[in-house]
Parts: structure tokens; sequence; C-alpha cells
């Protein structure tokens, strides 16, 4: 409780600041290459500063409070021809008391790596041909979520939308090429890519009656040859109102009713024979597909912003897979928040079900995951400056069943 009152305080000393009418205006750190700007290079950079408590639900524990940075990146990209445009981005993630190092290069503490690399051509005005390290992925809106503007405090956990971080990526990042754009009120994204060969905990699945392990990629056949090496991915978007740009793939959480935006769109991940069954000796295809919408816009009153956002995805990993942020079977999220101009606070609240085949508890009886995040911002100036106080919880983690209770406190800026 003590927790919640010292970040009460913080943010009504904030607010009392910004009704003295404080500056905070700002521009983009662009550094123009020609006269007219049509040439330049746009720097990007942010941190997310959290607090949380332990878990709640440990009986009898004492409560803490851990600081975090939950990520600390730079981000840059450049265009000197509309033809062409060059990207790199670099960061850091989940840096705690725990992982920190005495020296700073004497142990496994999170480093700056590299997140993204692509170079991308416009072939003619509604497609756009890339290829790199790259965040262009299918499935739903939120598998390619921008970090610098949630409507929630952070992507939903377990993460269903970015299923395959950690199992055939880097960070929620393929290898590979794709290919975006525009048709009429459609935009589009696929891309083909390799995955990496360094699957979490090899991929073994946490459901102890499943065969299936996901690292089918690096098993060869029975013939002795490799298999498994193609993933193919899509989203394929209809947009009612405005279009979002979608110059860069990361996906805003709200526009804060900047934009009246109504998309309903429709995704697929596809990796053929991305997993091996440990009992048949025989690789298995896993194949994903989800439908979401997505509602972003003003009041007709022009004093707030309502944002919705619902997804279904049907999950195939093989037999019983359960993995760490999905598994075999169906997932249902959702979302609602509603911006209050005047104040600068926007409550929400977000909600998930995972019915996956292979989920029991210790008595091998089928669970289902359920999670719960509750919270509020205060936009100090829009996104470039904002506050997030939330209570999350899950029901039947996918680790190992257990429950998880915290608070969670937020400090975001980015410029």
């Amino acid at each position: 409780m003590s927790f919640i009152i010292v970040i009460c305080a913080f943010a009504q000393g904030l607010i009392a600041q910004d009704n003295k009418e404080v500056d905070h205006s700002y521009k983009p750190l662009t550094l123009k290459l020609s006269d007219d700007g049509n040439k330049y290079v746009r720097l990007i950079m942010w941190h997310q500063i959290w607090a949380e408590t332990n878990n709640l639900d440990v009986e009898n524990a004492k409560t803490t409070i851990t600081p975090s940075i939950r990520r600390s990146r730079f981000l840059a990209y450049s265009q000197i021809s509309p033809r062409f445009l060059i990207l790199t981005h670099i960061g850091l993630n989940n840096f705690n008391p725990n992982n920190m190092t005495s020296l700073g290069n004497n142990g496994d503490s999170p480093q700056y790596f590299l997140h993204d690399a692509w170079v991308e051509f416009k072939v003619n005005p509604g497609l756009y041909l890339g290829g790199g390290l790259h965040y262009w992925n299918g499935l739903t809106r939120l598998a390619s979520a921008s970090t610098l503007n949630f409507m929630t405090l952070d992507q939903a956990r377990p993460f269903g939308h970015w299923h395959s971080l950690g199992y055939s990526d880097q960070f929620a990042r393929h290898l590979g090429f794709y290919a975006k754009g525009d048709i009429g009120k459609i935009d589009y994204r696929v891309s083909i890519n390799q995955p990496g060969a360094n699957p979490i905990a090899n991929g073994t699945s946490f459901a102890k009656s499943s065969p299936i392990v996901y690292n089918g990629a690096y098993i060869n056949d029975k013939e002795n040859q490799p298999t498994g090496r193609t993933i193919v991915q899509g989203y394929f978007r209809y947009n009612f109102w405005d279009m979002e740009s979608h110059k860069l793939p990361f996906e805003v959480g709200t526009h804060l009713g900047s934009k009246k935006v109504l998309g309903i769109g429709a995704g697929f991940f596809s990796h053929p024979n991305g997993a091996y069954n440990t009992v048949t000796e025989q690789h298995v295809d896993v194949n994903h597909v989800a439908i979401d919408g997505f509602l972003d816009m003003p009041t007709s009153d022009g004093k707030g912003a309502v944002n919705a956002y619902v997804s279904y995805t049907k999950f195939n990993f093989g037999e019983d897979y359960l993995g760490r942020w999905a598994g075999t079977g169906d997932n249902v999220y959702g979302h609602l928040g509603y911006y209050i101009k005047s104040a600068k606070l926007m409550p929400y609240v977000a909600v998930q079900y995972g019915d996956y085949n292979g989920h029991n508890n210790a008595e091998n009886n089928h669970i289902i995951m359920s999670s719960i995040n509750a919270g509020i911002n205060y936009y100090v100036q829009g996104h470039n400056a904002k506050l997030t106080l939330e209570w999350h919880k899950i029901n039947n983690d996918l680790n190992n069943g257990s429950d998880i209770s915290q608070i969670r406190f937020q400090a975001h800026v980015f410029l």
C-alpha cells in the first residue's frame, strides 16, 4: 500500500507542475540532409524504467519493490531517396539487480544487441520489398506492437501475440525478407524467414504429456537432409476510416484521439516441419491463424478518445505442446481504454484467456490460463513522457501453473 501512496504522490506532484503550463513542446530528432527535408536521418531513443512488487500471491511473502530497466533503446532510420530506406535498432531489455554485474563485463548481464537492421526498396506505391533482421510480423496487429506507444503498460503476458519470441526469432525479430504496402483501403505485410538456431530451453514443451519439441529446424529428416528452415507469415487488414502510416512496422497502441481508426485484420504464421515429435521421430508443422479488430477514435464531443482491441488466435505447435507464451489451442485477448483529454489520463483494462490442450495442473487436470491487467496512464506529454500504474494478474501461468499478482509502475520517456 505504501508503494501505491508514493507513486500517487509522485504523479500528483507532476500534475501540479503541469498545471503551471510548463513548456513540454517537442520536435522529432531529425537531421536534415537536404534543404527541403526530403533527405533525412531520424533518431529515436527511449527508456522505460519499472518498479515492481514481488508476487503478491505467494503466501506470507514479504512485500518488496524491485527497480529495473524494462527497455533502453536507440533507433535510427534514413531516407535519402523515396526509393530506399535503411534502419538500425539496438537495445537492452530487462536489466535488474539480479542480473547486473559489478563491472558490467564480468557476467551474463543484459547487453545492448541488435534488434532490427534492414534495408527497403520501393517497387511502386503499393509494394515495398526489404530484407534483414526485421519486425514485419504476421498473425495479429499486436505481433508488431510498438513499444513506444502501448495503450497498456506493456504487451500482455504471457506474450500470446509475441508467440515466437525466443523460439524461432531474436526478441520477436526474424531474419529474412518481407513485402509490405497498401492497396486501396487494405494494408498488408508478408515475410519469408529462416528460424534461429537457439530456441529457449531447446524448444522443450512445459507439458510433460507432449512429445513435441520446437527445434525441428535443426534436426535433419530421415534422409539426413535439412528441413524446417523456412517460416512464412503475413497480416492483412481492411481500414474503414483513416489509414495509418506503415513506413515502419511498429503498430501504434493508441493515437489519443488524433486519428479515427477502425481496422479488421487476419493473419497467419506457418513453419513447415518446424517442430519434432520425439516419439514418432517425425517432423511436425507449426501453423497459427488469427483474426482481430482495432478501434481508436475521438469521442463526438472532442473531450477524449476510445481505444479497443480484440483478437482470436488458433495456435497449433503440435500435439499438446505448451510453450512459455502459448500452446496448441485457443487464445482470446481484448483490451479497452478511455482517454480523458482534460486530465491527460487513460484508465484501461486488458484480459487474456488461453485454453491450451497440454495445460494441466500437478494432478493432471486441465486448466485454463487467464490474465488481467488494469491500470491508468498519465500523459505528461503524450507518449513522449508518460507514467503508468498497473495491477497485473495471471491465473494458472503456463510455466508451472502458479498464480501471479503484481503492482507495476513505469516511467516512460522517448525522444
